[in-house]
């Protein structure tokens, strides 16, 4: 089985190849990175068809080299992951995140959605279902820590913005790149917490491998 994995930000690659390692071994995984597209995001403050079109031409790329499957990892270009899924249909597209709403909303109503990428709690919670209250939460400066090479440092940035979730019933990770913190951030909420890379790896074992 051969899975291609997308990625806007250059630190997603670890947890979703952890993920695959330990959940699916048997699959074949390999790395599509354009680290530029979260910068541009940032910057433009909006999605553009130009970014569309980048996801379009990047997700044939893959289907060309024999992925039976495109997962991505970045949560805040959901439009763009769905336009590769209608372009590339019936090839299985998973957005990063919908495999971890199915979990943790099974869990409450009340979602504390944790991100250190502003464009996540932008995008993602349009991806809920109707009767979640999803309360979002930025993780203030832990990606520019992540980016400085200080792991630990964004783990506590994480952890400390976290107690602002404390009176939902569970907490997202809405990003793959912020899933290493899962442990100081139910430490410091005392909640069940979800992340994207478990859950999308489950998904998609369970789609293409029976």
């Amino acid at each position: 089985m051969r899975i291609a994995l997308f990625h806007a930000l250059r630190h997603s690659p670890p947890p979703i190849e952890a993920a695959m390692a330990e959940l699916w071994p048997e699959a074949t995984a390999f790395n599509l990175l354009d680290d530029s597209l979260s910068a541009d995001l940032a910057r433009e403050g909006r999605l553009t068809g130009a970014m569309t079109d980048r996801f379009l031409a990047l997700s044939r790329y893959a289907a060309g080299t024999g992925a039976q499957a495109i997962l991505f990892t970045c949560s805040a270009f959901g439009p763009c992951i769905e336009a590769v899924r209608r372009d590339l249909a019936p090839l299985p597209v998973l957005k990063p995140n919908e495999a971890a709403i199915d979990e943790v909303t099974r869990l409450g109503r009340r979602i504390g959605l944790l991100a250190s990428f502003p464009g996540t709690l932008a995008s993602m919670p349009a991806e809920f279902p109707p009767g979640v209250e999803v309360v979002p939460c930025l993780a203030e400066g832990a990606l520019a820590a992540l980016d400085a090479g200080d792991g630990a440092l964004h783990d506590r940035l994480a952890a400390e913005a976290s107690k602002a979730l404390r009176g939902c019933d569970a907490v997202l990770i809405g990003q793959f790149s912020l899933a290493r913190a899962a442990g100081a951030v139910a430490e410091a909420t005392g909640l069940p917490v979800v992340t994207t890379p478990g859950s999308a790896v489950r998904r998609l074992k369970a789609l293409l491998a029976g």
